[in-house]
């Protein structure tokens, strides 16, 4: 029997995990949204879609988180997302009361699955389900360092004419604004970047990641990003799967890491059947010390505010 993947939240980035996990061939998928027919229609779209693509996966749509039961891994995109001029932080109250109600439904109806958080302001949504779920910290965590790392990897392709494939990127820290790109560990081929790019390009690629999202809000003028973040989603609900114990830079519990505690905040992680199993440590420079240490009283400062609402 197949496993199963429930994904809460049936707008564009939900429905494209849903997509994408269902083509991987791994598992059987549930997509879950409050407004009927919305979750069933997109469902029995991708199971149609099988025949053609080559899939076996059953999809179901549905509005009743009954049907979540047994689910090995439970991805949650539920909520609003940016528009044009509104920062990530602007969601906090609404989204926070969103991510309570669905991981205290998730407690319920799943208890021994593994929550991965996709919706913003994405470190402080990972806490708010980690306090709602009562889950072990280990068995929550978040999507966006993957995401970012995948667009600093683009910028560097395109600055360097290099197959995206053969840059290894890392970006730490919170999913917004203070988001950390880290340089010193980003390499193409094996060559570290300093060594193909002069600082001032590199600074621009660094402020263009951090930037990423926002970006894509700006042409999009109605919506946000969904491809890359479904990408990076349902490559995480792989690694879990296949216990593959990869090393992906994910917002996870910190408990002493780089002197940082007590918060969920992107770090690199082994990811793997019991969700991470261990948070990676690495060289930083003292820049990107202090670069990490403002992004986590950030991180922090939203957490307090989520606690009061």
């Amino acid at each position: 029997m197949k496993p199963k993947v429930s994904v809460i939240g049936a707008g564009n980035v939900g429905a494209e995990v849903a997509r994408r996990v269902a083509e991987k061939d791994l598992v059987n998928v549930v997509l879950l949204d409050i407004v009927e027919g919305i979750p069933q229609g997109k469902a029995l779209d991708m199971l149609q879609a099988g025949s053609i693509v080559g899939y076996n996966s059953h999809i179901m749509g549905t509005n009743d988180y009954a049907d979540i039961k047994d689910s090995d891994v439970v991805v949650v995109t539920a909520g609003l997302a940016r528009k044009p001029g509104m920062s990530r932080d602007d969601l906090l109250a609404k989204n926070t009361a969103i991510i309570k109600s669905v991981s205290e439904n998730i407690k319920k109806h799943a208890p021994n699955s593994i929550i991965l958080i996709v919706t913003n302001p994405l470190d402080t949504m990972t806490y708010v389900a980690w306090k709602a779920s009562g889950f072990d910290a280990k068995k929550v965590l978040g999507m966006a360092p993957l995401l970012d790392l995948a667009r600093m990897s683009s910028f560097i392709a395109l600055e360097l004419n290099v197959p995206v494939t053969e840059v290894k990127a890392t970006v730490l820290g919170t999913h917004g604004d203070l988001m950390v790109p880290v340089p010193s560990q980003t390499k193409v081929s094996g060559k570290p970047i300093a060594d193909l790019l002069p600082k001032e390009k590199i600074d621009k690629i660094v402020d263009r990641t951090r930037k990423g999202g926002a970006e894509i809000v700006g042409h999009l003028k109605t919506g946000s990003a969904y491809y890359a973040p479904s990408a990076a989603a349902a490559h995480m609900v792989e690694a879990i799967l296949k216990d593959t114990k990869e090393t992906i830079c994910s917002s996870v519990m910190s408990n002493g890491q780089y002197g940082l505690n007590g918060l969920y905040i992107g770090l690199p992680a082994k990811i793997g059947k019991n969700g991470v199993e261990e948070i990676v440590e690495i060289e930083l420079t003292d820049e990107e010390k202090q670069a990490l240490k403002k992004s986590a009283e950030a991180i922090m400062a939203n957490n307090e505010k989520c606690v009061k609402l």
